[in-house]
This record gives C-alpha cells, sequence and structure tokens, in this order.
C-alpha cells in the first residue's frame, strides 16, 4: 500500500491570491509552502484510488504521473474536495465514484455530466476497492452534511484519514479508528489562529494521542503558518507530493 498526499492546502491554497506574507511569498519561490488544494492518492498492486479530487487536480496528476484511477472517495461536498473531478473530462468517463448517499447526490448533481459509476457506502461499513479495505466513519464539519473520514487497511497496516473534521469525532468513529499505523489529519491552523469548522494542531495533536497514532502528519494547511521548514520544526505538517509506503 503507498499512499500520497497530492495536495496539503485549506479551500484557498497557498500562496493566497494577493497574499505577500512570508508563507506565500515562501510558496510563490517554490518552497514546500506551495501547497495545492486536497487531495490523496491510494495505490496497491491492483489500482489506485483518489480520495477526494480538489480543484488542483489536473496539476496533480500531471505532476505525478497518474495516468489512469480505478475509483474516486469523496469525504464532502465541499468544493476545495470535489470540484477538480470535472478534469476527467474527455480523459475518463464512467468513473467509479463513492461515498455517502446525501454527499453523492450534492456533488454529482454539478458534475452528472462526467457519467460517474455511483456506489453509495454506508457509515462504518467496510468495503473492499484494489485489494485494499476501506471504510467510511463520520466526523463534524459544519455546515457539511454527513462528512466522513476515511479508514484504509491492507490486513496489516491501518490508516486513518480524517478528511475536514472538528475535534468532537463522534464515539462510535473514535472506536474504530484507534491504533492506527498512520494518521493524517485536518489541523488548518496553529493554536493562536480561531477557527471552528477545522482542528487546530493542539487539537489534532490531542486527537493522535487519544487514539494511539504511531505516526501523524497534518493536513488541509492554511497559510497562517510561518514557512514549511521553519513550522515543521514544531508539527508534523505534510507538504505536496509527501509519500508513505506500507
Amino acid at each position: 500500500m503507498k499512499i500520497t498526499v497530492l495536495g496539503t492546502g485549506d479551500a484557498t491554497g497557498t500562496p493566497v491570491i494577493g497574499c505577500s506574507c512570508p508563507t506565500c511569498l515562501d510558496a510563490h519561490n517554490g518552497g514546500r509552502s506551495c501547497r495545492t488544494r486536497c487531495s490523496i492518492l491510494v495505490e496497491s498492486d491492483e489500482g489506485r484510488i483518489l480520495i477526494d479530487t480538489g480543484p488542483d487536480l489536473r496539476y496533480q496528476m500531471l505532476k505525478n504521473d497518474i495516468k489512469h484511477i480505478d475509483g474516486v472517495i469523496w469525504t464532502h461536498g465541499h468544493y476545495d474536495h470535489f470540484a477538480g473531478f470535472a478534469e476527467f473530462h474527455r480523459v475518463q468517463y464512467k468513473v467509479d465514484v463513492y461515498g455517502l448517499e446525501e454527499t453523492l447526490e450534492y456533488i454529482l448533481d454539478y458534475l452528472q455530466f462526467l457519467q460517474p459509476s455511483r456506489h453509495d457506502i454506508p457509515l462504518n461499513t467496510p468495503f473492499k476497492l484494489i485489494g485494499l479495505e476501506f471504510t467510511l466513519f463520520e466526523v463534524l464539519h459544519p455546515p457539511a452534511k454527513k462528512p466522513v473520514g476515511v479508514i484504509i487497511s491492507d490486513g496489516k497496516n491501518k490508516v486513518v484519514i480524517t478528511g475536514d473534521s472538528q475535534r468532537e469525532i463522534p464515539q462510535k468513529s473514535m472506536e474504530i479508528i484507534q491504533q492506527p499505523d498512520l494518521l493524517i489529519t485536518d489541523a488548518i491552523v496553529p493554536p493562536s489562529v480561531h477557527v471552528k469548522k477545522h482542528m487546530n494542531t493542539t487539537e489534532a495533536t490531542d486527537l493522535a494521542r487519544c487514539i494511539g497514532a504511531k505516526e501523524v502528519v497534518f493536513t488541509h494547511l492554511s497559510h497562517y503558518f510561518k514557512p514549511h521548514e521553519e513550522a515543521v520544526k514544531e508539527y508534523p505538517l505534510a507538504y505536496d507530493g509527501m509519500v508513505f509506503e506500507f
């Protein structure tokens, strides 16, 4: 199993249009502060699955030499997590898409022109793709309707991706995400910046501790962090193109 974090940015990405803060300047200069919008590639010997398809998907697929995918899992219906699916126009048709019924209803109202093959998936129910087991678990990210995180297992290793989430993750979800080998979690800002819809780094660190994660990296990152090479000395920040192999 191979996990590539294609995009680590929040809804605006970094650099933010019109911003000249040190982090955005570092991004303009090609540093790891440059963050495209959220998407994660999951690979096995049997295929490739995308978790979320952010607006920068075309660039991400070209940069990472991704010519074909075998399916998409959507965590929720916010544009920075699905809008890039339109980049499959004239590239792939009838792509298999997976998610909760409410999520697919909302997204496919916009993207139906690509004629995806829809698969409604219930919460907390494992399903198989590309030889791996996936499970959708409930998180809280208002005002999104029924946002989810994703558990991935190859039978030996367990990866948990929270998706966009507040710290108040439901108890049932907390029970099934215990003891991951890797936690990829939303941590949009350092604790000095107030947010409501996401976790800050303190909350994400607490989540990792509570579930006994062996390794944790933060994603969905804003430009409110210091430039990456400074911030990473304090926080386990992911960067675009970061790879984990099991």
